[in-house]
């Protein structure tokens, strides 16, 4: 009976050990997370949309402008490529004049008769003294005729290479110029665009409560951050001094920024020079990875290298300052994810 016990004890045990052993291989289901609550209105949610769009299309007009400087820069320097290479053909076509005279004059000479060699002046000399003279005066005068056939070549090879280099000055001024003139069309469209887009924007924020208007500008932050030695550090203090200020479209000064005119205004407090538009700015600098950033690294938002559309600086802690859009001023933002959710990369301007 004992022995039955047991066995029936045993197979109770393999069985409750069976019935765990399949629970504990099932998989437990997925504990469905409620949705995000999202309480804005349609006013602000429409607000926002169009925020986001009109910085895209200010980013676009700023790179549009950059373009335009940098051919205009082309330009200028071909003009003045092509006045210098005139003004090389013009002395050199003169001292051409100068050294072919000479060399005629003496040319002319020898074919009438005269003789420039020491064994003409030993027969016609009339003493030893006489003929130390007039070898003397044979030397002054080949010496001035390899120098007049020397100088003529050079200005010959001169006036050939300035005229080389005025065509193609003149070349690359015309192609600088008409690439201008076409930058020029596409910054007035995007200008218009622009405008359209701004206009839309204020009709939206008109629609805003005030307390939709203090949600976009968020919390103050008037922490003490302290940035590192040098540039950078200068960069990262003169961005933070500007917090509050509002975000403006094509703002680059104190009193109103975009994203873009806040972090060339900030290096420029440090004498770092930066492009105007954040996918110009993107080429400046070397890379950095997400897990290297220091202070007054600049992270930068968009598909890609030629979608970016936004820039931020990152200030250390995670933490990064920007100005973001319409309606919210220059602040600073607790992640990189501030920024926006397509970060991209980051790049070290100095250091």
């Amino acid at each position: 009976m004992a022995s039955q016990r047991l066995k029936r004890g045993m197979r109770g045990a393999l069985t409750a050990s069976a019935v765990i052993a399949m629970v504990s291989t099932i998989p437990a289901p997925a504990i469905a997370q409620p949705p995000a609550q999202n309480n804005e209105s349609e006013a602000l949610k429409k607000f926002r949309e169009l925020s986001a769009q009109s910085e895209v299309i200010n980013e676009e007009f700023n790179k549009a402008t950059d373009d335009k400087n940098a051919k205009q820069a082309e330009l200028d320097k071909a003009t003045a490529d092509l006045a210098a290479a005139n003004q090389a053909k013009t002395t050199a076509a003169a001292t051409e004049t100068q050294y072919r005279g000479q060399v005629e004059e003496l040319s002319s000479a020898s074919f009438r008769g005269a003789r420039f060699n020491k064994l003409s002046a030993l027969l016609t000399g009339t003493s030893a003294e006489d003929f130390l003279d007039r070898s003397s005066a044979l030397n002054v005068l080949a010496a001035d005729n390899n120098k007049a056939l020397t100088e003529l070549h050079k200005a010959v090879t001169t006036a050939t290479e300035s005229e080389t280099k005025a065509a193609d000055a003149q070349k690359r001024a015309a192609e600088a110029r008409d690439a201008a003139a076409k930058l020029q069309a596409e910054i007035d469209n995007r200008r218009r665009a622009l405008q359209t887009q701004i206009d839309e924007v204020k009709a939206a924020q008109a629609k805003l409560t005030k307390a939709e208007t203090d949600k976009l500008k968020g919390p103050a932050d008037n922490g003490v951050y302290i940035g590192p030695p040098g540039s950078a550090g200068t960069a990262m203090n003169a961005a933070l001094s500007r917090r509050g200020d509002p975000y403006v479209w094509g703002g680059s000064k104190p009193g109103g920024f975009d994203c873009s005119g806040l972090m060339m205004w900030a290096y420029a407090q440090a004498g770092v020079s930066l492009p105007r538009s954040s996918r110009a700015q993107y080429g400046v600098g070397k890379p950095v990875a997400r897990d290297a950033l220091q202070p007054g690294d600049l992270l930068f938002y968009g598909g890609s290298a030629g979608s970016i559309h936004h820039v931020a600086m990152y200030i250390g802690g995670g933490r990064i300052v920007h100005a973001s859009t319409t309606g919210t001023p220059v602040k600073t933002e607790t992640s990189v994810e501030g920024g926006g959710r397509d970060y991209f990369g980051a790049k070290r301007v100095v250091g």
